[in-house]
């Protein structure tokens, strides 16, 4: 579809507040090497922010036409083919520092760094170019019908120009719950993270996207030693590391921020094996109660709940000692009930995020406090069961120094229960899964079990966990 004459009065309205540059290139010639003076152009130098607000208006594709000034955006290159990671793709953001916006241009070549390099700043004409969002981010390309097409190689020239200008990239340092369309095609880092120790350390070590199981892309999940959210990094099967195996320690991860190829969720894309600096050897593993499995249940009951008295359906778990809990997110655990292939347990203890929109939900369901040190014997179990739970995550905790109190929830120790069985993504979601009878009786003091999920208002995190029939015991 070509762009309405409003699109590009738009982007000329926003670029008339930018820069513009009146020197000459006629030919757009490219050289392999830069030599000489910088290039000269001669027209109207609008931003990247613009080519999406048009992107955004249209509901589309855009497609820029001729106009009385050549158009142009300038940016800078942050990405690279060199390790196979990239495929027929140039990421540009708007400044090599603190950018505001990024860019992917879709090219049917094959090593572009050895044209536009990391770090070097370009020239991009946009008359004769299309826009529009492809996986979820915004692309430049040729229009093909009412989608967007590659740039052959005989195009480039003709739409980007080299400046001499190779600057140095720095990350733009942020959190995993400041993702956000602002920082999409951006170089960002990602401080203090880890792999999971269930695929970083022990026989079921992963590589980056070497597995069998791995098809065009290997997706490894990454956690937050700070706040212990999780996000993806995505790495290609034909990139020349991905046999390599994932670092075992923690440290700072530098990519692209993009979206995966349905646009369910976030996922970094890294340049290089380089670029994750993982020197810390203290990883940030939560502490441990591991037991084991019990064989025995003893007589004597300190804690259940199957949530059939004192709860309202569609409404917060309350009643029986429990906190619930809202750290992130508008969701929290309610009582819920339904029948069909997916039945509850009667009435039983529902989270999800599905359909919220929050960048993150953090929700917690915790119990009281239980005294192990009053009896001998102690075990725990519960059911679990999702609906479609993605990459949400339900983990079972327990905390020795919580007071109690909902301020202080996250400044709190929690460790985890490594022996409890907790429902899979890949199990079927009309399954009720036990968690087995786990051992409680090698600890002793006191202690909080918390039932925690993590997810957001992405596709790909957005999953629904229920939970029920929980029983602490004792001899």
């Amino acid at each position: 579809m070509k762009a309405n004459k409003i699109n590009i009065l738009l982007i000329c309205a926003l670029a008339a507040i930018g820069v513009t540059s009146c020197v000459q290139d006629d030919d757009f010639k490219t050289p392999e090497a830069i030599t000489g003076a910088e290039p000269v152009i001669v027209g109207t130098l609008t931003d990247i922010d613009a080519i999406k607000d048009a992107v955004a208006q249209e509901g589309g594709l855009v497609t820029f036409e001729d106009t009385a000034d050549d158009l142009y955006v300038e940016g800078y290159v942050v990405s690279s083919d060199a390790s196979g990671n990239f495929f027929e793709e140039i990421i540009v953001q708007d400044s090599a520092e603190n950018p505001t916006a990024g860019i992917r241009i879709s090219a049917n070549v094959g090593s572009l760094f050895n044209k536009y390099e990391f770090g070097r700043k370009i020239y991009i004409k946009l008359e004769g170019l299309s826009a529009a969002p492809t996986n979820g981010v915004v692309s430049l390309g040729i229009a093909s019908g009412s989608s967007l097409g590659q740039l052959e190689e005989a195009q480039l020239d003709n739409f980007i120009v080299r400046s001499t200008e190779l600057a140095t990239i720095v990350p733009t340092e942020v959190n995993i719950a400041d993702f956000d369309e602002a920082l999409e095609n951006t170089y960002i880092k990602l401080a203090d993270v880890q792999f999971p120790k269930s695929i970083a350390l022990g026989n079921d070590r992963l590589t980056f996207s070497g597995e069998p199981t791995d098809s065009f892309d290997g997706e490894r999940t990454l956690e937050s030693c700070a706040t212990g959210m999780q996000t993806i990094l995505s790495t290609s099967t034909f990139a020349d590391f991905k046999s390599v195996l994932l670092p075992q320690n923690r440290g700072s991860i530098s990519g692209v921020l993009t979206r995966d190829f349905g646009d369910d969720f976030y996922t970094i894309i890294v340049n290089k094996v380089a670029d994750l600096d993982f020197s810390n050897t203290d990883r940030c593993d939560a502490e441990e109660i591991a037991c084991g499995l019990a064989t025995d249940i003893g007589t004597t009951n300190l804690f259940a709940d199957n949530f059939e008295t004192g709860q309202t359906t569609n409404s917060p778990i309350t009643g029986n000692g429990w906190t619930n809990y809202q750290q992130e997110g508008t969701e929290t655990w309610e009582a819920y009930t339904s029948g069909g292939t997916n039945a509850s347990l009667g009435i039983s203890a529902r989270v999800g995020s599905f359909n919220s929109g929050d960048a993150s939900t953090i929700a917690w369901l915790i119990s009281p406090q239980i005294d192990l040190d009053a009896q001998d014997g102690e075990t725990l179990r519960f059911q679990t069961s999702n609906s479609f739970s993605d990459g949400s995550d339900m983990e079972v905790l327990f905390s020795r120094d919580w007071d109690g109190t909902e301020a202080n929830v996250t400044s709190a120790t929690w460790g985890i229960f490594p022996d409890a069985t907790v429902v899979q993504d890949s199990d079927f979601f009309g399954d009720w899964i036990e968690s087995g009878n786990v051992d409680l009786s090698c600890e002793s003091g006191t202690i909080y079990i918390a039932f925690r999920y993590t997810g957001n208002g992405d596709a790909g995190f957005d999953g629904t966990y229920e939970l029920d029939e929980i029983s602490i015991d004792a001899n």
